[in-house]
């Protein structure tokens, strides 16, 4: 089993707000979240993987103005989504928001203000 890390993230089920780790990815060195598995990286079966399926890449284009390698992976122990994210060459922003992946956090970044 692998763990979280600076290039993995494991998520039970989707929330919008996952585009945001996406978005710390792609600010970052890359990665790829899995949708359907535990903090341990066991597999709980996506009921909803279909629909994720077409959600997914149309949420993250029109959110980030990124695309995203989206597949569905199916095992023995149900089935998962796996989203590769690319590092990108210019800061990608979430609604103006910067967000970074450092370890297995993801961080906003603020500017210090004077």
């Amino acid at each position: 089993m692998r763990s979280e890390s600076q290039n993995i993230e494991f998520k039970v089920t989707w929330r919008d707000e996952y585009v945001k780790w996406i978005c710390g990815f792609a600010n970052a060195y890359g990665g790829t979240i899995f949708i359907g598995k535990d903090d341990t990286g066991n597999v709980n079966d996506l009921r909803d993987a279909k629909k994720l399926m077409e959600e997914i890449p149309n949420k993250v284009r029109d959110t980030l103005g990124i695309l995203v390698d989206v597949n569905l992976i199916q095992t023995d122990h149900g089935k998962f989504i796996e989203i590769h994210v690319e590092q990108y060459p210019y800061p990608v922003n979430y609604k103006g928001q910067y967000h970074y992946r450092s370890g297995s956090t993801k961080q906003e970044l603020k500017g210090g203000g004077t």
